[in-house]
């Protein structure tokens, strides 16, 4: 990072708007969107990104966005009901798919719970399933169909979209933008079966994607009159950088206009931190 320090003492990345196939936005030279949270190398790296003297930076990320809009689009009712009711989507998950009262799930079922919830957006099938959890093929088989019992309509939704981009040769987010997918029409059986993984993955990533750009056109706006600046959108999140005056206000600003930008059968929410430099809003 230390050469790409620019003469007015930061470093500025830049955002490609097509380079994703999902339509995600992503960044290069550098790319500050794959710094590590997790590692202590990305926590040491990420406390050197600190704001202008006497500001803050403010973070609000996309509370598991991917999974409301699976529950949206499928409508399936246990999810609705799990995301309506503000409940932990992945302690509830466990409850339903291990047979346990909420308050009785342990953090290994939550987990294995999770792996599913997260899994199944990407196509995971029960050989992925069975290596990410480190349990037998058949015990991972076993918690798909039990996952597929209590939510049928997802498995319905997941079924439905890659018979129709199958059909029509891409599929769409639901504000209208589509991706092409010429795998799911190769002789290869296996570049096939990443087609249709991309497929399962496409309408749920993309409208991820469009939403959190509707809501950088909204903030803008609504930043407008303000110092406060958007410096930077990591996938689902996006990240601030506030003047102490204006800490409540651009907190306030910034929630609404994300939780706000388009109404789902289920609540959009963020998560809200805050710090003096990028590891502090981490954590």
């Amino acid at each position: 990072y230390l050469p790409l320090i620019a003469p007015d003492g930061r470093i500025h990345t830049s955002f490609n708007q097509i380079a994703a196939a999902t339509g995600r936005l992503s960044s290069d030279n550098p790319n500050l969107q794959n710094i590590p949270v997790r590692s202590e190398t990305g926590r040491l790296i990420r406390r050197a990104f600190i704001p202008e003297e006497g500001w803050t930076f403010v973070v609000a990320d996309y509370s598991q966005i991917e999974l409301r809009i699976l529950a949206h689009l499928s409508g399936d009712p246990g999810l609705l009901e799990a995301f309506t009711s503000e409940q932990d989507i992945h302690t509830a998950t466990a409850a339903r798919v291990f047979e346990r009262e909420l308050d009785d799930v342990p953090q290994e079922l939550r987990r294995r719970a999770k792996a599913i919830n997260f899994g199944l957006l990407y196509g995971m099938e029960a050989f992925g399933l069975a290596d990410r959890l480190e349990i037998s093929r058949e015990e991972a088989t076993e918690h798909i169909d039990a996952y597929f019992a209590q939510f049928p309509d997802v498995r319905e939704f997941m079924d439905s979209v890659v018979v129709e981009a199958k059909r029509l040769g891409y599929t769409e987010t639901m504000f209208g933008r589509r991706r092409y997918l010429p795998e799911l029409k190769s002789d290869n059986f296996r570049i096939r079966q990443m087609g249709e993984r991309m497929a399962l993955n496409a309408p749920i990533q993309g409208a991820a994607a469009d939403i959190i750009k509707m809501a950088m056109v909204d903030l803008d706006r609504l930043l407008a009159p303000m110092e406060s600046t958007m410096l930077l959108q990591i996938h689902d999140e996006l990240v601030l950088e506030v003047p102490q005056g204006e800490m409540a206000a651009a907190t306030k600003v910034m929630v609404s206009a994300m939780e706000s930008v388009v109404e789902l059968s289920v609540p959009l929410r963020v998560d809200v931190s805050s710090g003096a430099n990028l590891a502090e809003c981490k954590g």
